[in-house]
Formats: C-alpha cells, sequence, structure tokens
C-alpha cells in the first residue's frame, strides 16, 4: 500500500478535548489501514468529557476513548469499519467523506474524530451494543437509513459531540435498553425528524435506574421532536440548550422519567415540555424546569420531582439569555 504524508491535524472541543497528531509519514497496517508512525506518542488529550460522561461508575472513571492505544487514519468503508471492530484502544481520524449502510458496531475504547470541517459518515450510523468509554466528535451524518447512532444494551460512557445530524431515516441519536452515562453536548440537529430518543418503548420498564444522559450545548434548529423524549431515565439532564423553530415539541418526559430542563432557550417553540400529561399513548412523566427562556413559545409543563444532577457530577450554567449566539456559533462539525 502506498505510503504518503498525513496532513497536520488539530481538534479542539469547546468542552475540553484536545486531540493533536502531527505530521510525519504512514504505513499500511496489517490488514491496509494507514497508522501513523509512532502515533501513540503523538497522541495527547487535555481534559477530559463532562456531564454524565464523566462519572466513575460501572468500572469505568470517566471517558477517554482511544487515548493509550494507536491512531489511524481512515478514508475508506473498508478502513473505517475494520477500525470499529478493532479490539483494543484506538484513536480512528475520518478523512472525507464515508458511505456506510445500517448501523456498524463500534468495540469499546475508541475515539471516533472527524478530520478538518467535511468528515462524513453518510449513508448509515454507528451502533453501541454492550460497548463503552467512546468517543465521536467532529463528524457530519448525513442520510443514515435507520438511527445515526444508536447507543444500547448496557453500553455506557458514550460522548457525543461537535457532531452534525442530517436528514437520519429515523433518529439521530437514540439511548435505550439500560445504556448510562451518556453525554450529548455542541452538536447541530439541522432539521432533523426525531432527534433524540431515550427508552425504547413504554414497556421496557426494566430501564428504571439506568438511561442516566447529560444533553447541553446543542442546536435543535428547525428539528421537529425528540429533544429529547424520553422514558423511565433519570436524571436525564437538559440544560443550555437552545431550541429554535421545534415544529412538534422540544421535550417529552414520560413513563415516570425525571428530567430536569434548565438554563435553555426555546425560540418559537410551540409546545416546550410535555409531562404531567404525557404524550402519544405514553403515561405522565416527572419534569422539572428551572431558569429557561422562553421567546414566542408555549408554556413548559412540569410534574413530580427530579433527582438532582449534582448529585452525579458539577456543572457551571451558562447564561440562557446567551444562547441564541454562542450556541449557533459553536455546535456541529467544524467548530471545533
Amino acid at each position: 500500500m502506498r505510503q504518503r504524508s498525513t496532513r497536520a491535524a488539530m481538534v479542539v472541543g469547546l468542552t475540553g478535548l484536545a486531540l493533536a497528531v502531527t505530521a510525519g509519514t504512514v504505513q499500511a497496517g496489517p490488514v491496509g489501514t494507514r497508522y501513523a508512525d509512532g502515533a501513540a506518542a503523538q497522541q495527547q488529550v487535555v481534559g477530559r468529557a463532562d456531564g454524565f460522561a464523566s462519572v466513575n461508575a460501572l468500572g469505568q472513571n470517566g471517558t477517554t476513548g482511544g487515548v493509550g492505544g494507536a491512531a489511524v487514519t481512515v478514508d475508506t468503508t473498508d478502513e473505517l469499519l475494520e477500525a470499529i471492530d478493532t479490539v483494543g484502544p484506538l484513536t480512528i481520524l475520518v478523512e472525507g467523506t464515508i458511505d456506510i449502510t445500517s448501523k456498524q458496531g463500534v468495540r469499546p475504547n475508541k475515539t471516533i474524530l472527524g478530520v478538518g470541517d467535511d468528515a462524513v459518515i453518510r449513508g448509515g450510523g454507528f451502533d453501541f451494543y454492550r460497548s463503552y468509554n467512546v468517543i465521536v466528535q467532529n463528524l457530519t451524518f448525513a442520510d443514515a437509513e435507520d438511527d445515526a447512532i444508536n447507543v444500547g444494551q448496557n453500553s455506557h460512557h458514550i460522548w457525543i459531540d461537535h457532531n452534525t445530524f442530517v436528514n437520519p431515516t429515523d433518529g439521530s441519536i437514540d439511548v435505550v435498553r439500560q445504556a448510562d452515562y451518556v453525554t450529548v453536548s455542541w452538536n447541530h440537529f439541522d432539521g432533523t425528524d426525531k432527534s433524540m430518543l431515550i427508552g425504547h418503548s413504554d414497556g421496557a420498564s426494566t430501564d428504571v435506574g439506568h438511561l442516566k444522559v447529560s444533553i447541553h450545548h446543542n442546536y435543535f434548529d428547525g428539528s421537529a421532536q425528540r429533544h429529547p423524549r424520553v422514558r423511565f431515565g433519570e436524571p436525564v439532564h437538559v440544560y443550555n440548550n437552545y431550541f429554535r423553530a421545534n415544529e412538534l415539541y422540544a421535550v417529552a418526559s414520560v413513563m415516570n422519567a425525571g428530567v430536569l430542563v434548565e438554563a435553555n432557550y426555546f425560540a418559537n417553540v410551540p409546545f416546550p415540555c410535555h409531562s404531567a400529561s404525557g404524550y402519544a399513548d405514553s403515561d405522565p412523566g416527572r419534569l422539572v424546569e428551572r431558569s429557561n427562556v422562553f421567546t414566542a413559545s408555549g408554556r413548559c409543563e412540569t410534574a413530580g420531582t427530579v433527582a438532582e444532577p449534582r448529585n452525579y457530577y458539577p456543572y457551571t450554567l451558562d447564561a440562557a439569555s446567551s444562547l441564541p449566539t454562542t450556541v449557533p456559533a459553536g455546535a456541529g462539525a467544524g467548530q471545533v
């Protein structure tokens, strides 16, 4: 396989992650992927994930992804699928547009990182089944034929940061089937329909005690619904997001879920929150709102009490009034 020079890449997340790969030659790996020379030494991670992905639980102290492993650059379907199926820690640098189909499984201890501002996963998405300690950052997911990202079946410590979601057939992000300790931060949901589902069905009561998710600094931009829709999970912490022109609703808490909606900005959202009256065929959930701004929007329906996220992790709130400026400027792929 040909050797070629890698371009120097620096990706710095606003949430504190930085990963640098210095310029140098690359060589063919054992199955044809291209590994940066001295990649393990060239990696440098600064800071760590926040929210629930930062919590020390289930044998995992925070979310560090592929730290401690090699780095590999991929720009073809076969290279990407080989890399995400590799056992052990690995940083996967995605270049250009890669077409995949359906939802492809990602093994534990991976960082999947778009290089520059034009890394695209097209046609399919990522699936987490009993996976853990994975970072997905700086990618555009376009035209997924199912979900773009499915965090399922006891997966935990997944950090989804600075990505853009465009036109998935089903959901942009699902967190289901007893998954836990997930942070969704600084993403752009660009006109999506079903943006984020937490808890897959009204009958999945085994999710009680799981589905702890932090959702912050996301731009729900003309997206229709599920920002998120939550069943059973508690606490789900929805804070410092910018909701703009969401046609059906912003947040729904059902099936006795516990959701804290805190310091968000809602603009032209007719139904910011469903809870006490349930939603569709689902029974009511619990929802607490505080310090939010509502502009040309309806009221936020509340009910009951919710476990405090501060019992799990520290956080600092931005003023909700600043979010229409800061979130569009910083959310999504290419904004790191």
